[in-house]
This record gives structure tokens, C-alpha cells and sequence, in this order.
């Protein structure tokens, strides 16, 4: 029998039993589409934090503080309860050394903040003008937090972008009052539109002086420092001044962490990447559950065609040309779920844009995957199920009923 023959009855197979084939398919368009969009998603999350960490420079150093006690009498700054204190001129002297530009410490915490009858809780930080210029954040209108702002405990704030429109309905707020914790506040500035990062979104958060924030978010200490060296081949010494700094207080390199950008980077990706193969792995087991669908109905197939089996292999078909027509009907069925499915994927990344509010893709070499792997799924379900009917006796089939 001719190869075009036995793929033609395939179809033909297929096209009889239309809803039934439909069905089947359906366990392996969900499988695909699952891949394409979780995979997606797990790369548009890569890109995305990838960019955010990106843009603030390859100069940035961030620095996590716990707070802890000490019994010992050489640290430079202690508390009356042994406790190490990070003074802010402490901080600030470390801007002296040639490998480091700027250092601000940061303070974070939610407030209520208030506009008219408008009101919703922020994300509050208090940081020194420096801050700006090490994450390359710009304000679009006005003018950002400056060192009479800090030195003062000026009542001034800068506010992103999202949050002016959310509280006040536009961007143009420079020079309105905004209540923060019942505490009376001009805007001095809003924020350029960064987007979504790591650690948030700055166009929805409250910009304070660093010494004002302190107060208000009741912060006595400093656990967070931003550090930019001069350029990035000062990276590593820059790095190395501060872990000296940190260790002379500390005496104990458990109780700071210093990150480069570098390092973040590497960071970020290796757990993006552990995230995108964790949502392919959980996508794919339901392309083997529609594989096992595959191999039932394929069986039921078998059991419902035994005659006309038993009758073409009595008028000369031979074991491989059963066992191709069955197989052929497989990969057929699973081939053509994978493409629905590709296609269905393709158009859901299109609609979670939107409702995710960031970038996804589909790259080639995935697509090829999905449909590469849909494809094997039937072939190898449905090889039992052909093999099954490629072994049937002619007598034997031709006595079934």
C-alpha cells in the first residue's frame, strides 16, 4: 500500500469521528498552550527584571543591614544596649574614598497618604538627593528631594507619576498639598514613569527627606544603603571599601550583605530561569496527560475497527501498513492539537499584556519545542495502540463482531 493511501485513510479515520477527535486533541492544545504562555511569562519576567536592574547602571552597590547586638567594646558606634548604630555622617564619610561617588541610606515603609477626599496607602522612602543620580531616577515636573530638604526636615515630598493621577487626576501637582499620615506635605516634584521593578513601583511611591522619613515611619535605623562607584571597573574596589566599613562595625560578615549589580544580575536570571523551566515542567505535565487521552482513544480505535483490520490485512495489508495507519492517526491528532494550541497560546499572550502590564514573547526555538514535543507525545502513545492492531490475526479479526 502506498504511503499516500494510508495517510489519506487516517484522515479519513480522524474526520469520521470528529467530536471524538476534537476531544483527544484538546488534552494536547492546553498542553501547548500552557507551555507557550507560563514560558512566556517566565521570560517576560526575566526581561523585565533584567531591564530594571540594567537601568539603574553597572555601578550600583546595594547594601542589606541586620541590626543586631554586640558584646564586644571595639565597635566604632554602640548603644547603651550593645546594639551597633549607623550614623548617618558615619555613612556619608564613605563617599571620600576615590572608588565611591554617592551614598544615600534608604528607609522604606506604607503610609495613608491624602488628597482632598482622595486617600490610599504608599509606599513611603526617605532617602538624600544622592539617591536620584545612583538609580537614574528623573522627575518629569518640578524638582527632586535637595539637601535643605534633608537638613531641615522640610515638609516636602516628590510623588510618582500613577499616584498623582490616582489621587489628584493628573501629573500637574508641583506645589499641591498632600497629607501623609495627617501630616501636611508640598509636592515638590513627580517622578519620571519608570515602570514595574523588583522591588516595586516607584510611579506609586512618596519620595521624603531621608531625616524626615526616619520620624515618621518611627526608623531609628539604618538596614539599606545605595552605593555608586565612580564607573564599573570601580565596581570591585568600591565594593571592597564598603565591606571593610561594614566589618569595623560589625566585626561579623553575617550581619551585612553587599550586592553589585553584577551579582544581582546573576542572580536575578538564575532564579528567572529556575521559575521559567518550573512552569514549563508544570505546563508539560499536562501534555502527557493528553498524550495518555491519546493512547485510550487510540485503544478504543483498535477495538472498534477489528473487523475492518481483520479484512485489509485478508485482501494484502501488511503488519507495517496497520501499524503506520494507526500511528500516522496519532501523531496526526497530536500534531494538529499542538498547532491549534501554538496559535491559541499566541493570541492569550496578547490578552495577558494587557492584563499583566508587561512585554511577553514567544521565541522560535520554543514553539519548536511545543510542537516538536506534541508531535513525540504521539508517537509515543500511540505507537502501543498500532503496534496492538498491527498484530492482529486476520482470522481472528474477521470472527469479531
Amino acid at each position: 500500500m502506498h504511503l499516500k493511501q494510508t495517510i489519506t485513510m487516517a484522515f479519513k479515520a480522524i474526520s469520521g469521528n470528529k467530536i471524538r477527535s476534537f476531544l483527544t486533541m484538546l488534552g494536547v492544545i492546553i498542553g501547548v498552550m500552557s507551555v507557550i504562555v507560563l514560558i512566556a511569562i517566565g521570560q517576560g519576567t526575566t526581561a523585565s527584571v533584567t531591564e530594571s536592574i540594567s537601568s539603574m547602571g553597572t555601578n550600583l552597590l546595594t547594601v542589606t543591614i541586620q541590626t543586631r547586638r554586640v558584646g564586644g567594646k571595639n565597635s566604632m558606634s554602640q548603644s547603651s544596649k550593645g546594639t551597633v548604630i549607623l550614623e548617618l555622617d558615619d555613612i556619608l564619610a564613605l563617599e571620600n574614598d576615590a572608588s565611591i561617588a554617592r551614598v544615600s541610606p534608604v528607609v522604606t515603609g506604607s503610609l495613608t497618604v491624602k488628597a482632598g477626599s482622595t486617600n490610599t496607602t504608599a509606599s513611603v522612602l526617605g532617602v538624600l538627593p544622592a539617591y536620584a543620580q545612583i538609580i537614574n531616577q528623573g522627575v518629569q515636573e518640578g524638582r527632586y528631594i535637595i539637601d535643605a530638604d534633608v537638613d531641615n526636615r522640610s515638609a516636602v515630598c516628590v510623588i510618582g507619576a500613577d499616584l498623582a493621577e490616582e489621587l489628584y487626576g493628573t501629573t500637574s501637582v508641583v506645589g499641591n498639598t498632600l497629607h501623609i499620615d495627617g501630616r501636611a506635605f508640598r509636592i515638590a516634584g513627580v517622578l519620571e514613569s519608570k515602570g514595574t521593578s523588583m522591588g516595586g513601583s516607584s510611579d506609586e511611591s512618596v519620595v521624603l527627606p531621608f531625616t524626615l522619613a526616619q520620624r515618621m515611619l518611627d526608623s531609628t535605623t539604618i538596614s539599606s544603603i545605595y552605593v555608586s562607584a565612580i564607573d564599573s571597573a570601580s565596581v570591585d574596589d568600591a565594593q571592597t571599601v564598603v565591606e571593610s566599613f561594614l566589618y569595623k562595625k560589625y566585626q561579623n560578615e553575617s550581619s551585612y550583605s553587599v550586592m553589585n549589580q553584577t551579582q544581582m544580575l546573576e542572580t536575578a536570571n538564575e532564579t528567572a530561569s529556575t521559575l521559567s523551566l518550573m512552569l514549563g515542567g508544570i505546563a508539560g505535565i499536562s501534555l502527557l496527560v493528553g498524550g495518555i487521552g491519546i493512547m485510550n482513544i487510540m485503544l478504543v480505535s483498535v477495538t472498534e475497527r477489528t473487523r475492518e483490520i481483520g479484512i485489509r490485512k485478508a485482501i494484502g495489508a501488511r503488519r507495517r501498513d496497520i501499524l503506520l495507519q494507526f500511528l500516522i492517526e496519532s501523531v496526526a491528532i497530536s500534531g494538529l492539537g499542538g498547532l491549534i494550541g501554538l496559535i491559541s497560546g499566541y493570541a492569550l499572550m496578547h490578552v495577558l499584556e494587557n492584563a499583566l502590564g508587561m512585554t511577553l514573547s514567544m521565541s522560535a526555538g520554543v514553539a519548536y519545542l511545543a510542537i516538536g514535543f506534541s508531535m513525540t507525545i504521539g508517537v509515543v502513545f500511540g505507537l502501543y495502540p498500532a503496534n496492538k492492531a498491527s498484530k492482529l490475526r486476520p482470522i481472528e479479526a474477521l470472527h469479531y463482531s
